[in-house]
């Protein structure tokens, strides 16, 4: 299971009404970092793809959703429950951090 790629008419569908906790992966085209963590988020998509719904928002494409989670800088990372915000990571992160947040929301 792969990343979707979230724009502002599935992203309910696709989030919201998942019934399983989302990890939001903000960026941009232009943002290096960006193109760093997308390879850790692809692959954490696969290992817990069962678990959680993941799903990629480009902020420049779609800043309606990166103003609607306040996202001010990329990449940010942001992990939901039930449709409510439960954790964020700003900037680069490497993948066991990741792994030990995600875990965090799966309980």
């Amino acid at each position: 299971m792969s990343m979707a790629k979230l724009n502002t008419d599935n992203f309910e569908a696709i989030i919201i009404n998942a019934g399983k906790p989302a990890v939001l992966d903000f960026g941009a085209g232009w943002c290096a970092p960006c193109k760093k963590i997308e390879p850790i988020l692809e692959e954490l998509s696969e290992e817990y793809g069962d678990q959680a719904v993941f799903g990629k928002v480009d902020i420049d494409n779609y800043p309606d959703i990166a103003a609607q989670f306040n996202v001010m800088s990329v990449p940010t990372v942001i992990f939901l429950k039930n449709g409510e915000e439960q954790d964020r990571i700003i900037g680069l992160e490497k993948k066991p951090k990741i792994v030990k947040r995600l875990e965090a929301i799966l309980g």
